[in-house]
């Protein structure tokens, strides 16, 4: 078995991969940003070493900065987790070269499948029928429009080199291929370090079905069913359960076994996804995600298996001890992502800021797995899963039932979460009768009824315990100090000052105000008019960019831009102005 593991990620993944490890008696090993330095996986690894930088590319994509500390902690396994690097061949083979496990696929599995055009081909090759769409990659926005015209509208442009609905974008005409095609490559490049794109058909109405595998090194590959993920926003999902509802048995097994087929076509081993689109009783391929994907814990709790386990077993050379008959699969599985997102009227706009307060859900069947407690910090620099509620029940209604119950016991304060989203989903018919896309939750669902959450706290002057970090050559080390509560500037924070939000969102036309204020705090990456150019009501000034999400800030009125008073790459507050227009 292995001895130590470095987890390169961060937030709820990384606290999920520990927890096993703990149980299993393998030693762990945290990076951390500048921004992370008291963060909960931080707390709970056994070691922990900076990487320096605020920003992913600064840190959590610094290879050279995770290699030396490989090298200084003595690890013999890198978990990538989900995100980041875990889809990275460059970063699979910096690992192995050095006679470190990766805990994954091989680096030619990961370079055939993460390269989701050569993806494609790789499934042709095995039989399996894909979606269609372009085997190359973009080079220009007129390649969009003529596969439109070709294929008709809408269509997708996705990112070749990465999953989750990060960098894929929907055009619905030739007007909006460059701005879709341009805000896919910096999302792509932003989150996985890599800015290619291709296109394909966008489906009408379909299902995102997508099946779980597990391979070892001993030529054994199985599928342990089935994931129904069709309640997205923006294209990242947001409720996913197992099994899926009126999902034909005959269907169920013919996708296990394609999933089969194109893991084997590229040689995998360990843990992965191969992703599905379902429309009219036919299946077609999308993805394979080469990863641990957020929503395993719904596999976990209907096979009893802890897939985190056995990527560790397989990493480590074992055989898998069981055969696809002895695959079992009971009850049902219901998981919401929880997002630090302001869903008031549909929105879903980021809400970055401080947890002032947490406190879990219980009870049979409930389980939460989250990369934060009370007094941390969600940035604007990363993406916003603060976790993942996931419950299990005999039946789905019950699944269902349990989940509701789970989030009105679900107390989080400081920042908006998508949990009333989640109750509106969970409630909706098209819900509870399984027949929702998709689409569904942006074409159909009505979120006028949720209202942005009142945020704020107080400060204690009670003596209390902090926990105060300090590093010595790099490396962390925990001292404990006994301070006044929030007084000591060097405690985690545990409660902001009140702050009315704001009640408008970027891309929405507010009070009719010349005077064009972000409603987050994020980053500048284009400035899309000039001074003395005439805009409508509506039009977009600027993009901001808030946790690996594009935010379109449009003008509150018709006028001339008088004003441009910010630049692309800075960094932006709530509230900041960043054009006039009269």
């Amino acid at each position: 078995m292995l001895q130590k593991v470095l987890i390169a990620n961060r937030g709820e993944i990384a606290v999920r991969v520990m927890r096993t490890c703990r149980e299993l008696g393998i030693a762990t090993v945290a990076v951390y940003s500048e921004l992370d330095r008291h963060a909960l996986h931080v707390r709970l690894a056994d070691e922990a070493y900076a990487l320096g930088g605020s920003t992913a590319a600064e840190s959590y994509l610094n290879t050279e900065a995770i290699l030396a500390i490989i090298e200084r902690s003595g690890a013999d396994a890198v978990h990538p987790g989900y995100g980041f690097f875990s889809e990275n061949t460059d970063f699979a083979r910096a690992i192995t070269s050095r006679g470190v496990t990766f805990i994954g696929p091989p680096p030619e599995a990961i370079e055939v499948m993460g390269d989701k055009i050569s993806s494609r081909l790789a499934a042709e090759r095995a039989g399996v029928a894909g979606v269609p769409g372009r085997n190359e990659t973009l080079q220009h926005p007129d390649e969009v429009v003529d596969f439109g015209r070709e294929f008709g509208w809408p269509v997708a442009i996705k990112a070749a080199y990465g999953g989750g609905g990060r960098g894929m974008k929907v055009v619905s005409g030739p007007d909006e291929a460059t701005a879709a095609f341009e805000s896919a490559q910096r999302e792509a490049l932003s989150y996985f370090g890599r800015s290619e794109c291709y296109v394909e058909r966008y489906l009408t109405w379909p299902r995102h079905i997508e099946m779980q595998v597990l391979a070892d090194t001993h030529g054994n590959t199985l599928w342990l069913g089935e994931r129904d993920c069709s309640a997205q926003r923006r294209h990242q999902k947001l409720v996913e359960e197992s099994p899926a509802a009126n999902f034909p048995d005959d269907v169920r097994v013919a996708m296990g076994e394609a999933a089969v087929k194109v893991s084997r076509a590229c040689g995998y081993v360990n843990a992965g996804t191969v992703e599905f689109l379902y429309q009219d009783g036919e299946f077609y391929f999308l993805e394979m995600n080469t990863r641990l994907q957020v929503e395993h814990p719904v596999t976990e709790l209907v096979t009893g298996l802890d897939l985190v386990e056995w990527q560790l077993r397989v990493a480590a050379g074992e055989a898998l001890p069981f055969g696809q008959d002895d695959v079992r699969r009971d009850g049902h599985a219901i998981e919401i992502r929880i997002n630090a997102e302001d869903p008031a009227g549909g929105r879903f706009a980021p809400s970055p800021g401080t947890i002032t307060s947490l406190r879990p859900p219980a009870g049979p069947g409930v389980r939460l797995d989250a990369g934060y407690e009370s007094g941390d910090a969600i940035s604007q620099y990363y993406d916003n899963l603060i976790g993942k509620l996931i419950v299990w029940a005999p039946d789905r209604d019950r699944a269902r039932r349990r989940m509701l119950r789970a989030i009105e016991e679900t107390v989080i304060e400081g920042v908006a979460t998508t949990l009333p989203a989640d109750t509106v989903i969970l409630s909706s018919d098209d819900f509870v009768n399984g027949t929702h896309s998709t689409k569904w939750v942006e074409e159909t669902l009505d979120f006028s009824g949720i209202t942005s959450p009142g945020i704020g706290g107080g400060e204690s002057d009670e003596l209390v315990r902090r926990d105060v970090v300090a590093e010595v050559d790099g490396r962390r080390v925990s001292v404990a100090l006994w301070l006044a509560g929030g007084d000591d500037g060097l405690a985690r924070p545990t409660s902001t000052a009140a702050k009315p939000r704001r009640q408008h969102h970027a891309g929405v036309v507010g009070s009719g105000s010349g005077t064009v204020s972000v409603p987050m705090q994020g980053t500048i990456v284009k400035v899309s008019v000039e001074v003395g150019q005439s805009v409508s009501a509506g039009e977009t000034l600027v993009i901001l960019e808030a946790m690996k999400m594009e935010n379109a800030v449009g003008a509150e009125k018709s006028g001339v831009v008088t004003a441009i008073k910010v630049k692309p790459g800075d960094a932006v507050s709530a509230g900041d102005v960043v054009a006039v227009v009269e």
